[in-house]
């Protein structure tokens, strides 16, 4: 018994070891990866891709409802045929989804901050987006936004494209009509630059607080951790931990 005991303490005593070493070695693949991942993806490199700005807009059993996208592209001339990309959180993504219709107003230089306040930094769920507003209805029945916006269109589904957190709308324009074709259209860029207002400095607090601003929206996020969940999304505009700055 104590020869048995002898013989087998060797062996099991390496697969112990082995086995600790493999989880070693399968750690440090899984940080290096994430170390030349890291060093290679420069999220900020998206934001150099040039984008315009959108207010897209649904309607279903009476309620009227929009977003902010910057989605929008023309895909065919003929037949003409737009994409917009919606996020799954957005109700206005429910609605294109059941009804399979839609307008987008493209919005223009001149476009207020209260525009983006009213359809990006609110939901449709608790909020009637369009309360007070004098929106025109197109042929198919939808409100589409005109403060601000130099052209609209109307786009009826043809197909979707489930894509994770949203889904890419494949649709038929109905309907396009210019506003103003003197007003030139926003870009993303120009959006950050000269509408969305400049933050302001923020007080440092003795709180044992942490606070992370949004550089999409200007949401300012107080918790105890230094740093946010991978999974932490905006409750404003809906973006993700990538897009926040600690303060």
């Amino acid at each position: 018994m104590i020869e048995c005991l002898n013989d087998s303490f060797p062996k099991a005593f390496l697969r112990a070891r082995c086995a600790i070493y493999s989880r070693k070695l399968f750690i440090f693949f899984v940080k290096f990866h994430h170390f030349i991942f890291t060093q290679t993806m420069d999220k900020q490199t998206l934001f150099k891709i040039s984008y315009g700005l959108f207010v897209l807009c649904a309607e279903e059993n009476g309620k009227d409802n929009g977003c902010v996208i910057n989605t929008l592209a023309q895909v065919t001339d003929e037949p003409c045929r737009v994409t917009v990309t919606v996020n799954k959180a957005n109700l206005t993504h429910d609605m294109i989804l059941r009804t399979g219709k839609f307008n987008v107003s493209i919005l223009a230089e001149n476009a207020s901050f209260l525009t983006f306040q009213r359809f990006g930094f609110q939901s449709g769920r608790n909020a009637m987006k369009f309360y007070g507003t004098n929106a025109p209805r197109a042929e198919n029945g939808i409100l589409y936004w005109t403060e601000g916006a130099n052209a609209f269109l109307s786009g009826e589904v043809i197909s979707s494209q489930d894509l994770g957190s949203h889904t890419l709308f494949i649709a038929q324009v109905t309907e396009a009509r210019v506003l103003d074709p003197a007003l030139p259209s926003a870009t993303y860029a120009y959006y950050h630059e000269n509408i969305k207002p400049k933050p302001a400095p923020v007080a440092t607090a003795d709180d044992g607080k942490f606070r992370f601003r949004c550089r999409i929206c200007g949401h300012i996020h107080v918790t105890d951790t230094p740093d946010l969940p991978d999974d932490f999304i905006c409750p404003l505009c809906k973006h993700g931990k990538d897009d926040f700055e600690r303060i």
